[in-house]
């Protein structure tokens, strides 16, 4: 799959796109993200790209939200 690069005009907007992102990933698999990562860190899932991707979605959105936060 190739890169994309996407470009948002807000930190709100990026963290609105990454959400809706993560929903799908929980609805495909009836896990909510945090687990998911927490499974994910601990090496009890497989490294498919798919699950790479929303590890990768999951870190984004977290650091999105602390600086909305701040």
């Amino acid at each position: 799959m190739p890169k994309r690069n996407i470009t948002y005009l807000s930190p709100l907007d990026a963290f609105i796109a990454v959400a809706k992102r993560l929903s799908i990933y929980e609805n495909q698999h009836k896990l909510d993200s945090e687990e998911f990562f927490h499974q994910y860190r601990q090496g009890k899932t497989s490294d498919e790209i798919e699950f790479i991707e929303w590890a990768n979605d999951y870190q984004h959105y977290l650091a999105l939200r602390q600086e909305i936060h701040t």
